[in-house]
């Protein structure tokens, strides 16, 4: 009994990187002979063959007669948002009416230090349009007290038009900005009361970089819905799903759903039927028109799925609800990754190489990387074509004997069960003397 409980608990000892054990490798290309930050964005395609989350991946020196592995770090420059992943809703200030507008203050409390772009008002009614006019303030008390005017930002249509099946948007796409103010004036059919508040996602440093992983022009339609097919495969992130539509129709608006279910390998197209799961439902519009007098320019033609992979080769379905309408004529989707940079410190006369292909590996843990700080003048680098390691060989199985023979130890177990159990019940068939 002890040996079987020795044998079950056996440590899995973590192997470590030989370049050996690594299937696959690819060179870095455009190295000059300066030592300086490095950074080259990783190929959509290396995701398939690495580990998940590219736990596998390692970087190597190709200094003469010796390899050594080069710490780095995977670096991208993240979508907007707040730390904790959701919007941050302010509270608006001084809300009321005045000739006919209704007017009202917001303070950005992380500005100047951080940015903004893209502002939400939350309004409380439908059937609506209204123009908002915003103008940016350091400090609105110093502001009224010397008399200067407030730095405009310009003026934004926002509407409800649900009635007309036309979508809704409330979202003020300002220049970017750091003013710790905001006033607000909005003209149109609004009560002060229905304005409950808004939001805002602090823009990164950069705007974010994005690499397509897969693209599709082939729609089939399905009750009343338009249906696009992806297989993907395992480990490859998506982070958005982009549309592109044709010129008809001009204006809609139309929902739209995302499943996921893992790839039939009996076929090229997996209904999923009872296998899929609905990961996400997100909207797209267009709309280019006038109404009573407002000009209304509005698109939002990618759904936002940040760090979306199946850990197998997956089925994505992707279903445009049409409803009664006309389908859309959409020249292309497109699945979009995050840029991911692998940034090193590249040494002069030095070559690299990255390996990948070792899926027994952890993901390594480098002090460079929690001490990272992107540079602006960082070199950039390629990643060459994939090639298999010429020195390549499978890795002997070291795990435990546990693990390696499940059938065995639960079969050892039953037996051991069962021999107890006959000891303890021919024990209580035994008269007690």
């Amino acid at each position: 009994m002890k040996l079987l409980a020795w044998i079950a608990l056996l440590p899995l000892i973590n192997p470590t990187p030989e370049i050996r054990y690594f299937r696959y490798q690819r060179p870095i290309q455009n190295l000059t002979r300066a030592s300086t930050q490095a950074c080259l964005p990783i190929p959509a395609e290396l995701f398939a063959h690495a580990a998940p989350n590219l736990a596998d991946l390692r970087l190597y020196s190709d200094r003469p007669n010796r390899a050594t592995e080069t710490p780095y770090v995977v670096h991208s420059t993240t979508p907007a948002s707040t730390s904790d992943g959701t919007p941050k809703t302010i509270h608006p200030l001084n809300l009321g009416q005045r000739n006919g507008q209704i007017v009202f203050d917001a303070e950005f409390p992380d500005s100047p230090a951080t940015s903004y772009s893209d502002v939400q008002l939350d309004i409380a009614a439908h059937d609506f349009i209204a123009n908002v006019t915003v103008s940016g303030s350091p400090d609105l008390s110093k502001q009224a007290q010397s008399g200067l005017a407030a730095t405009s930002l310009g003026t934004f249509t926002v509407f409800d038009l649900t009635g007309q099946k036309l979508g809704r948007s409330t979202i003020l796409h300002l220049p970017r900005s750091n003013f710790s103010y905001l006033h607000f004036r909005i003209n149109g059919p609004l009560k002060p009361e229905s304005v409950t508040g808004l939001s805002v996602d602090h823009s990164p440093s950069s705007q974010p970089k994005y690499q397509s992983v897969a693209q599709s022009t082939r729609l089939t339609s399905r009750n009343h819905a338009s249906i696009i097919e992806f297989t993907l495969p395992a480990n490859v992130p998506f982070d958005r799903i982009v549309f592109v539509p044709g010129p008809p129709p001009i204006n809609f608006s139309r929902q739209v759903d995302i499943d996921i279910a893992p790839a039939s390998p009996a076929s090229d197209h997996d209904d999923g039927a009872g296998s899929a799961d609905h990961i996400s439902s997100g909207n797209i519009l267009r709309i280019h028109t006038t109404q009573n007098g407002h000009p209304i320019d509005e698109e939002h033609l990618a759904i936002e799925l940040p760090g979306t992979q199946s850990a197998g080769v997956a089925h994505i379905t992707i279903t445009v609800n049409n409803g009664d309408d006309q389908p859309l004529d959409l020249q292309s989707v497109q699945l979009q990754m995050l840029e991911r940079s692998l940034c090193f410190e590249a040494n002069p006369g030095n070559s690299y190489t990255l390996y990948y292909g070792d899926p027994v590996l952890e993901a390594p843990q480098y002090d460079y990387a929690s001490l990272f700080t992107p540079q602006a003048n960082a070199i950039q680098l390629s990643a060459g074509l994939e090639i298999v390691n010429d020195r390549y060989k499978t890795r002997a199985d070291t795990r435990p004997f546990a693990e390696k023979h499940p059938a065995l130890l639960w079969a050892a177990l039953i037996a051991v069960v069962a021999l107890l159990g006959a000891i303890a019940l021919r024990s209580s068939k035994t008269p007690i003397s």
